[in-house]
């Protein structure tokens, strides 16, 4: 099955490309012509960016824009230990329960006005009412304060080691700071306006909604003076701009990459890499250290998922090994993994998955998933499967998902659209038939599918949750005394446990492990590789 659904889906995507390759890219000089004189760093991101707002937002894309125009006030370095990036220094009183920040000089808004304490404060508040390892530290705190205008503090109710490590996290919920107005505004609608104090300044005025986002170097930034290294030290800009662009499909974009007419793709089709590293003046590099986790995320608020064995069939569908094939291509790039937390990490244990990654045939596996539905009471609702087929991975795996759901019976409805669109319907709790959906396809980068703390999608806090909003009070308890424990042993004691409730409850279906190369002229010098994103500081180009 899996080799028929892969040759469709690699089908279609060719069969765009050369509908797309027919038509000149003519704008892609007119987008050069726009900043003549100017060096520019033109990229194809992994997707459109359709929300700015990396507080109402969790896509990859969302976060990855949030770390160009916003700072924070911690960074991880290349060996993931936090540093300071806009506090100047900092404090921790002996019981572990006082943290005193003084911000660094030179601190400014992208619209001119200086960054206060006011404006952490404001910025931390609405963050950590979103983010997972954010609502662990509002679950402690018990004051957060502004001393003068560059020092705040932060006093808990009991000591809680992972503050600096989720204030430097470069994962969503990003823990940006951004003005006091702006962070005013309701945690669930996006704020009207981008106005950062990064290393980077959003062009709104040549923005092109599904087409291309600017950003041009903040010459008023002051870096840091260490070097860079991961996340942290200095963020110097090295270019004028860099334009990020869409492309309609996987081929055309390798071929404007070859051209010389774009500089950089975060994910090329890995059926095409031959293509690029057969050019001398392309350089194909796996820019994340720690890999990426698939996941198949449940809506657990919608029959027939509303019963746990209706998920526990969909775990039964979900053979691995026939999804990376068909997602990922390539065996040297993946790996089976039924760890809740990313397999190659200390947390990843596969206790209770073993229906995920062994070679059980798939005539038990339908059988078994059929037996379950039944027992779940499956009356033939609609299950929608939201299908991003701009996003190759995904749409490869969704369309091996619909036939296994089809032949367990299954009144399967693939809903096609680009990935953007996906990231604002997967917010809504509508019915699958009025608008909602079931399930999509989606992936947790190693850093934070690592960490049960900071991994939103872990979240089993009912409206709290993620996307899907689980509702595991078990699960919440022992995230937190997760990030409470004070050794590895303990944490690894605690994951296990976690392992088992979220892999019972299905929080979300592991499908895979890959690496995701990315491709880039070799003019590109000095780009920095750091887990779970993409960042265009300290970049040179020839």
């Amino acid at each position: 099955m899996v080799d028929i659904v892969a040759r469709r889906a690699r089908s279609f995507h060719r069969h765009v490309a050369a509908a797309a390759l027919a038509l000149p890219l003519l704008w892609l000089g007119a987008g050069g012509a726009s900043a003549q004189g100017q060096k520019t760093i033109t990229a194809v991101m992994q997707a459109d960016v359709k929300i700015f707002d990396p507080i109402v937002n969790t896509a990859d894309i969302t976060a990855r824009f949030a770390l160009m125009v916003f700072d924070t006030l911690f960074s991880l370095d290349q060996d993931l230990v936090p540093q300071p990036q806009m506090v100047g220094k900092y404090d921790i009183s002996q019981d572990g329960l006082t943290y005193t920040f003084v911000l660094r000089d030179g601190l400014k808004f992208h619209d001119g006005a200086p960054v206060t304490a006011d404006d952490v404060i404001a910025s931390l508040k609405r963050w950590w009412v979103k983010d997972g390892g954010g609502q662990i530290i509002q679950k402690y705190t018990k004051e957060l304060t502004a001393v003068d205008d560059k020092t705040f503090r932060l006093v808990l109710t009991q000591p809680y080691g992972l503050v600096l490590d989720t204030l430097a996290k470069p994962d969503a919920n990003v823990p940006v700071i951004m003005p006091k107005r702006l962070a005013a505004t309701d945690p669930n609608e996006a704020v009207p306006e981008i106005v950062g104090s990064g290393p980077f300044k959003f062009v709104k005025d040549e923005w092109v909604p599904g087409s291309k986002v600017v950003f041009a170097k903040n010459t008023g930034y002051v870096p840091r003076s260490e070097p860079a290294n991961g996340f942290s030290g200095g963020k110097a800009v090295k270019v004028d701009r860099v334009e990020w662009v869409v492309l309609p499909d996987s081929q055309s974009a390798i071929q404007a990459l070859n051209r010389g007419q774009i500089d950089f793709i975060e994910v090329p089709q890995v059926d095409l890499l031959p293509l690029l590293k057969a050019n001398k003046d392309v350089r194909v590099e796996d820019m994340s250290p720690l890999g990426t986790q698939g996941i198949l995320r449940i809506n657990h608020l919608q029959p027939p998922f509303t019963d746990v064995r209706a998920r526990h069939a969909m775990q039964w569908l979900v053979n691995q090994r026939d999804f990376m094939t068909a997602a990922i291509g390539d065996p040297s790039l993946w790996q089976v993994c039924g760890s809740f937390l990313i397999c190659g990490e200390p947390m990843a244990f596969q206790d209770g998955a073993d229906m995920l990654n062994q070679d059980v045939p798939t005539e038990q596996r339908i059988a078994k998933a059929k037996e379950l539905l039944q027992q779940a009471g499956y009356k033939g609702e609609p299950v929608v499967l939201l299908d991003p087929v701009n996003y190759p991975r995904f749409h490869a795996a969704n369309l091996v998902f619909s036939e296994a759901l089809k032949k367990a019976g299954v009144n399967v409805q693939l809903d096609t659209m680009d990935w953007s669109t996906l990231v604002t319907r997967r917010t809504k709790k509508d019915p699958a038939s009025q608008g909602g959906w079931s399930i999509f396809f989606t992936s947790n980068g190693g850093l934070e599918g690592s960490n049960p703390a900071f991994n939103i999608s872990t979240s089993a806090g009912c409206d709290k949750a993620w996307w899907g909003w689980p509702c595991d009070p078990k699960l919440e308890e022992l995230r937190s005394e997760w990030a409470l424990a004070t050794t590895l042993e303990a944490r690894k004691k605690i994951a296990q446990q976690i392992q088992v409730v979220a892999t019972d409850d299905v929080i979300y279906i592991p499908w895979g492990v890959w690496k995701t190369p990315s491709a880039m002229r070799v003019s590109l010098k000095n780009m920095l590789k750091v887990p779970d994103s993409i960042v265009f500081w300290n970049v040179e180009k020839d």
